[in-house]
């Protein structure tokens, strides 16, 4: 068994590539050996800033042979009077065997001859000049770059190409124009501590060789060893560091000899906001700050940087990185002083000056928007006018009524809140840092004198900012965040850039998953459908001009869009069972359509009451008798929303004494169930009356219910429709697949 060694040397690469170029070897580089029979028994994916590499263990020397079958002419054509004819002499020839090599085999469409023959294996080192160039020119990325004068990408000059078979090197040559790089045994070690090349004797000395000259090609272990370097340098100065995973890993590929250094800065900085100090370090400087504690958020005077330069010279550079640092805070320092000295409300005007989408106008403008829609969410959260927007709430839902009554709906709050939310983004810090919008509102609004929670409703309006981030947690804070996002979705929309495929360049996935998910979290009872009628009337009427689709279009399309985001994430992040999802939402039936819209706490709820009674056992027990009836009713004409049975049965049609249970049996389900949508109730009175159905349709008394007489027949009908109907207050049995 044989080791390959192949090692991409380049100039430095952009930190991302690495892994992302890692990742497609992982994904490509198996496939391609496998499909031509070849299997290592280990693959190791290496790389540094200058390098990529791939170490494949226990490689077979060659291809195992391969035996091939080939289907020749009829067997008749071939033979006559047992001699071979032209057609079986060459298709011999042409196959490189003897006639005698040929058999004769019956098939479907009669004797065919056959041959079978040995293909010889390739050794893998032909095999492997092949595969090599390709798994190379064949990475993707951003910003890939021409250089010298071929046509040959890369994000970076490749400078040298080692690509060693056990202790042999296996000649490959990459061409870029006139220029060619050949495959050799020099590799070369860390620029300042081992500038000389290094000569790699055998393909399983790789990673030691290089060890020797100050460079781990190991990712993972250079990831490790980073991470330990870095607690252990704060706790140097007593202190533990902040440790973002992502800047953990742009650092990883970064260097290829780490080496931790402790710098420090000015106290008086420390009176800047804690998200202003970690945005400078991490965001232009990739620095770890350092807490006083695990438990605190405090900082301490301290950075961490992980230094690819001579450890001997720490001092040296940690003073170089003291000064970067130090420019850095002043301007910071700077930005806030000149940026608190404004009222924050005195920078609305500047918003003008920045769009927010060329046809929809500027920020100044959404941000007027966003209090529009903000004040639709308020009127139907505004429970001191004593509105519901219920006829008969579950408990949970007038729990959350309750929780609001006792919050209040704040009016002027969320109106000023509202109105701020966006006033941040022309302040100086933002200009500077971007990701700290929200942040920044909500201090300069306390500097401002504005009441804590409309400071704090500033910054939580933009949560969640991405997948696993928090929600918001003030009542303020998610009226705003929804109306900011219903606003964008309907704008978007409302100009025909609907998302397709993985393109979403405003984020309209990520805004939708919010607003269910806000809504969830909260218990908010909001009535999504209303919403979006209301906040779509306002936007025909201010962008006639530029709305590309119909009222009714764009609301059709905005229905739709929701309920894909509320069914993903029933499934993916509820754990729904994807039949179940269908049950609650319907499957193109406007009636669960209106219902999910206009009550998205509600489908949670029957969601997870669904896959909670399915994991126990309860849905089985129950499931033929309203799938049963359900599949039966549907040849009726009895509407969906009937629930008394004495509206529409006739007893005095009844023919049997099952009938006659029957009809009791729905109505003690129907009195039981009046007033309230206490599912566990339902599903109890359903569990008591399956054995009455079960004798109506196969019981001694049996029925048959497509009587010849139409009276009769409809009067059964209407009994399993009642039935259908209170099944229907829960979910489409219809649409459950039998466990």
């Amino acid at each position: 068994m044989a080791t390959f060694l192949l090692e991409v040397g380049t100039e430095e690469l952009p930190a991302a590539f690495v892994d992302q170029a890692l990742e497609q070897w992982r994904s490509r580089i198996p496939t391609s050996l496998a499909e031509r029979c070849l299997t290592p028994e280990k693959i190791e994916y290496l790389g540094t800033p200058r390098r990529l590499a791939v170490i494949l263990w226990g490689l077979p020397e060659r291809q195992p042979d391969q035996e091939e079958e080939v289907k020749g002419p009829p067997a008749q054509a071939a033979f006559k009077d047992g001699q071979p004819t032209k057609a079986a002499i060459g298709f011999a020839q042409k196959q490189g065997v003897a006639v005698t090599d040929l058999e004769i085999r019956p098939t479907e469409k009669g004797e065919f001859v056959f041959m079978r023959k040995t293909i010889a294996g390739q050794a893998t080192a032909n095999i492997l000049k092949q595969l090599v160039p390709e798994w190379i020119t064949k990475l993707d990325g951003k910003r890939f770059m021409r250089w010298a004068d071929g046509d040959l990408k890369f994000p970076r000059p490749i400078r040298w190409l080692v690509t060693l078979l056990d202790d042999q090197v296996l000649p490959i040559e990459l061409m870029n124009g006139s220029q060619g790089c050949h495959s050799d045994r020099k590799s070369h070690g860390h620029r300042v501590l081992h500038p000389a090349g290094v000569t790699i004797a055998h393909a399983k000395d790789y990673v030691s060789s290089l060890e020797a000259a100050f460079v781990q090609v190991d990712v993972e272990k250079r990831h490790e060893l980073i991470e330990q370097q870095i607690q252990a340098a704060a706790a140097t100065v007593q202190g533990v560091a902040v440790i973002n995973p992502t800047l953990l890993q742009e650092v990883t590929n970064l260097v290829e000899y780490p080496s931790p250094v402790v710098g420090t800065f000015d106290p008086e900085f420390l009176e800047l906001p804690t998200e202003v100090i970690i945005t400078e370090m991490e965001s232009h400087q990739r620095y770890f700050p350092v807490l006083k504690s695990a438990e605190s958020e405090e900082l301490l005077p301290y950075f961490i940087t992980i230094s690819n330069g001579n450890p001997s010279q720490a001092k040296l550079i940690a003073q170089g990185n003291e000064r970067v640092i130090r420019a850095r805070l002043s301007d910071g320092k700077f930005f806030f002083d000149a940026d608190r000295a404004i009222p924050l409300e005195e920078y609305l005007p500047k918003l003008e000056t920045v769009t927010f989408q060329q046809e929809l106008g500027s920020v100044r403008a959404k941000v007027d928007r966003i209090g529009r829609v903000a004040g639709h969410i308020l009127d139907q959260l505004n429970v001191e006018s004593g509105d519901s927007l219920r006829d008969s709430p579950t408990l949970q839902e007038a729990r959350a009524t309750e929780t609001l009554r006792e919050r209040g709906t704040n009016r002027e709050l969320v109106e000023a809140a509202a109105l701020l939310c966006k006033a941040d983004l022309v302040t100086q810090m933002v200009g500077e840092f971007p990701e700290l919008q929200g942040v920044m509102g909500q201090k300069y609004a306390l500097a401002s004198g504005k009441p804590k929670a409309v400071a704090d409703a500033i910054f939580e309006h933009y949560l969640p900012r991405g997948a696993g981030d928090a929600l918001p947690s003030s009542q303020t804070g998610q009226i705003v965040g929804l109306a900011d996002r219903l606003d964008t979705l309907v704008s978007i929309f409302g100009l025909g850039m609907i998302p397709t495929g993985s393109s979403d360049p405003f984020a309209l996935r990520r805004a939708a998953n919010a607003i269910v998910n806000i809504i969830w979290s909260a218990n908010l009872p909001i009535n999504l459908g209303l919403l979006l009628d209301q906040v779509i009337a306002d936007f025909a009427d201010s962008f006639t001009a530029v709305l590309k689709l119909s009222v009714m279009e764009l609301n059709q399309q905005l229905q739709d869009f929701f309920l894909q985001r509320i069914r993903t994430l029933l499934q993916d992040d509820r754990q729904i069972d994807y039949d179940l999802v269908n049950a609650v939402l319907g499957e193109n039936d406007l009636e669960y359509t209106q219902r999910s819209l206009s009550d998205v706490l509600e489908v949670r709820d029957r969601a997870l009451f669904l896959q909670s009674i399915r994991n126990d056992g309860t849905l089985a027990t129950i499931y033929e008798t309203v799938n049963r009836a359900s599949r039966l009713a549907a040849q009726g004409e009895l509407d969906t929303q009937q629930l008394d049975p004495a509206a529409v049965v006739q007893p005095s049609l009844f023919q049997k004494k099952s009938e006659q249970a029957f009809f009791e049996a729905l109505s003690q389900v129907h009195q039981a169930m009046q007033g309230t949508r206490d599912y566990q109730k339902l599903i109890d009175s359903l569990a008591q009356i399956a054995p009455t159905v079960a004798n109506f349709f196969d019981g001694e008394d049996s029925v048959l219910v497509m009587d010849s007489d139409p009276a009769i027949k409809q009067n059964r009908l209407n009994l399993l429709g009642v039935l259908r109907n209170h099944g229907r207050s829960l979910a489409d049995f219809g649409a459950i697949v039998k466990s």
